[in-house]
């Protein structure tokens, strides 16, 4: 699938940021403190967060998950070590990929875990694969949003499937100069023409929950930044100052409201 130099970008940024998370203890101590977990991820779920998932996926032995836009593992590896479900991690970068195959080893999971590099909007399985399936704040880092949630509803179990995602948004009703500070201070790929509950019906899929995540957001990405300013040297070695800039810019339009962070949980519509 042809990808514009935007789009190509961004995959090679992601992947050396999980070679470059991976290889900092400092980092690693970090994540660990705010997230709860020391995978080397790049969403912000919580481990805290995990028992919403576990809950609304209904995950446990024999169930078939897939998490898309798995990077490092997090949190598709710990919910099958926890649930004992059978899990299928994909995404693009590759050095992401290669670093959870050694952590599945590691926690000896590969007799349940599968890992292949493939584009969320093309999933290489066949129909009616998967009776859950996880993304953790995905959608808003990729241009083909509608192009994903149709290939989920491809390859998800008509009957008793379930999907759970995580997305980071702008608010609706904004001025024009709010809406260009949410932008500036959100993921890249944030904008949508189509907001998430319109785009979910409109590709095959009924909401069943919707929980506003923003309260939680905040706090964690308030508390990830106090720990990156502590540790500033380490940072800006390993992710560059670029970077903390950016996260000082993002904190103003979350604690606005400009920003929002959502969880959904939906299942296939009735044919």
């Amino acid at each position: 699938m042809a990808r514009s130099p935007n789009e190509q970008a961004l995959i090679d940024r992601f992947s050396n940021t999980y070679k470059q998370l991976t290889s900092s203890e400092i980092m690693m101590q970090i994540e660990l403190a705010v997230c709860g977990c020391s995978y080397g991820c790049t969403s912000w779920t919580t481990k805290a967060e995990t028992l919403d998932i576990l809950r609304l996926l209904d995950l446990g032995s024999g169930v078939r998950l897939l998490d898309i836009g798995s990077g490092t593992g997090w949190p598709g590896l710990y919910l099958a070590q926890e649930t004992g479900c059978d899990v299928t991690l994909t995404d693009l970068p590759l050095d992401g990929l290669l670093i959870a195959q050694k952590r599945a080893e590691a926690d000896g999971l590969t007799a349940r875990c599968i890992i292949t590099q493939s584009d969320g909007a093309a999933l290489p399985f066949r129909d009616a694969t998967f009776d859950a399936i996880y993304h953790s704040d995905v959608l808003c880092c990729l241009v083909d949003k509608r192009g994903v949630l149709e290939s989920c509803r491809r390859v998800i179990n008509p009957d008793g499937g379930r999907m759970a995602f995580s997305v980071i948004m702008i608010a609706p009703g904004l001025s024009d100069a709010d809406y260009a500070i949410a932008a500036a201070g959100g993921p890249t790929f944030i904008e949508t023409g189509t907001p998430y509950p319109e785009l979910l019906e409109q590709t095959g899929w009924e909401i069943t929950d919707h929980i506003d995540q923003t309260a939680d957001y905040f706090d964690t990405f308030r508390n990830m930044y106090e720990h990156e300013l502590a540790n500033k040297d380490e940072m800006i070695r390993v992710r560059g100052a670029a970077l903390l800039d950016q996260h000082n810019a993002t904190l103003v339009p979350i604690e606005r409201g400009l920003l929002r962070r959502e969880l959904f949980r939906v299942v296939p519509k009735g044919e």
